[in-house]
């Protein structure tokens, strides 16, 4: 002990040199901190171009190698989609790849947070898991989201079309993708793309996708990547611009982004706030319920308005931006209509654009009309959508309808992000189609400056939820 504090008085009696050398490195290693955080924060490379160590090949038959700096996939005839994996799975980060694609009728794309399933496929196995697409067909969805051996697409182009020119054709693309939390955006050279909040998959592989091909003249065409990198620590979120769709499936939620957008929900997943029956001053009190986020009609028998009636926003709205998630029964029917005034005095449900819910398998609605335009996500009676059947999700699954009604009157339907048709209010070519529909006789069917939202009591069970919309001015 005595010694010790000997040893200590003989530092501190030269001068406080060697306090000062102590001092000198402590402060020597704060300001290094800044430096090992920023060593910490750089992307990492996922590819050392010149072998494919960390990565496996996962499901498919196409093949996979090294040249000059690049990981070259080869397409192989009758095989299914192809996929090179990491070995080792990642949460949150931002990956960057060049891809560079031989063919213009070719398909490719990166999977993050994806899984594989050794069962699935007879034994053959299926990888499943979010992708961001690379598309170089006149489709022109590059930077897209698709659900790979899942859900399909979730965020096809046609919600964000601007992004599709930028896609370049014989030449590397740089695409970037960014997953923080249930997030994930999408860039193609520079371009924002694709904007997704999912609650499936916080953690997964990543994967580098050869597509199955059907065409012999297809057989051996290229898929290049390289400078694939990832930054998994100091990650900020970037800034999407204004003006971009989101797709949310986080039921009866906004994020802030689109809070910022001034989307707001019609239906909070808890009240019947906001709506009353059609023609009436409150909510009805049967034939209606709201549980577990949704709102429910209830069954009776098929028949229209009957039980708990229609109801509608208190709001009116005229030029907007609606979004609704959706549920059917099966052999169901009902509907969203909207520019509703409830000024015409009808015995069933009240009158006013509509897009039509329906099973269009099951109930005979779908086969009455003309052309299909009772068909689900028609504009009822007057025009059919044209949908592709891969974007009908089955019953008992949730689908996502949308109506956009632009300030100069043009409208758009959607369903499960792909446009299904189009028209102009009030139009000579709109005007025509009221004449020889069951609307003929209400005058200036559908053409008023502003009306309430309204979802249709048709006696069949059918859940909604995730209303929520956006004045366009």
């Amino acid at each position: 002990m005595e010694e010790s504090k000997r040893k200590f008085k003989t530092n501190q009696s030269k001068g406080g040199k060697t306090v000062q050398k102590g001092a000198l490195m402590l402060a020597i290693m704060f300001a290094l901190q800044p430096v090992m955080y920023a060593q910490t924060a750089k992307t990492t490379s996922l590819f050392d171009g010149k072998t494919l160590t960390g990565w496996k090949k996962t499901a498919g038959s196409a093949t996979y190698e090294v040249r000059d700096g690049a990981i070259v996939g080869t397409t192989v005839n009758g095989t299914g989609n192809s996929f090179l994996a990491t070995d080792r799975e990642f949460k949150d980060f931002v990956l960057e790849a060049d891809v560079m694609l031989e063919s213009a009728k070719g398909n490719s794309g990166v999977q993050v947070r994806s899984h594989f399933d050794p069962a699935a496929n007879n034994g053959k196995g299926k990888v499943y898991g979010r992708q961001a697409e690379v598309d170089p067909t006149e489709r022109k969805w590059s930077g897209g989201i698709y659900d790979e051996g899942r859900r399909e697409w979730l965020y096809p182009l046609t919600l964000n079309p601007a992004a599709g020119a930028a896609y370049k054709a014989n030449a590397y693309n740089h695409l970037k993708i960014e997953c923080i939390g249930n997030e994930m955006k999408t860039w193609i050279n520079g371009v924002p793309a694709a904007y997704v909040i999912d609650t499936l998959d916080k953690s997964g592989f990543i994967a580098l996708q050869v597509h199955g091909i059907t065409e012999a003249a297809e057989a051996g065409k290229k898929v290049f990547f390289k400078n694939i990198t990832i930054q998994t620590t100091g990650i900020v979120p970037s800034e999407f611009p204004a003006g971009i769709f989101v797709v949310n499936y986080t039921p009866n939620t906004l994020s802030s982004y689109e809070k910022k957008e001034g989307w707001q929900l019609l239906f909070d997943g808890k009240s019947n706030k906001g709506w009353v029956g059609a023609n009436k001053n409150a909510f009805p009190a049967k034939g209606w319920s709201i549980a577990n986020g949704t709102l429910s009609v209830l069954p009776a028998e098929g028949k229209e308005s009957t039980n708990g009636g229609d109801i509608v926003t208190t709001a009116e709205f005229s030029a907007f931006d609606l979004s609704f998630e959706f549920q059917l029964t099966p052999g169901a029917n009902s509907g969203l209509k909207y520019f509703v005034t409830l000024k015409e005095q009808t015995a069933g449900s009240a009158i006013g654009l509509e897009y039509q819910v329906l099973d269009d398998e099951l109930h005979p609605d779908a086969k009455l009309g003309r052309d299909g335009n009772r068909t689900l996500a028609s504009l009822y009676d007057l025009i059919r959508a044209d949908k592709p059947k891969r974007f009908i999700r089955p019953i008992g699954q949730w689908n996502t309808g949308r109506v956009v009604v632009y300030p100069d009157n043009s409208v758009e339907h959607y369903l499960n992000g792909v446009k299904v048709l189009s028209y102009q209010r009030a139009s000579p070519a709109y005007r025509e189609l009221v004449a020889i529909s069951k609307y003929k006789d209400w005058k200036d069917f559908g053409e008023a400056g502003q009306g309430h939202i309204l979802l249709q009591d048709h006696g069949n069970k059918v859940s909604f939820r995730s209303i929520k919309i956006r004045k366009l001015q």
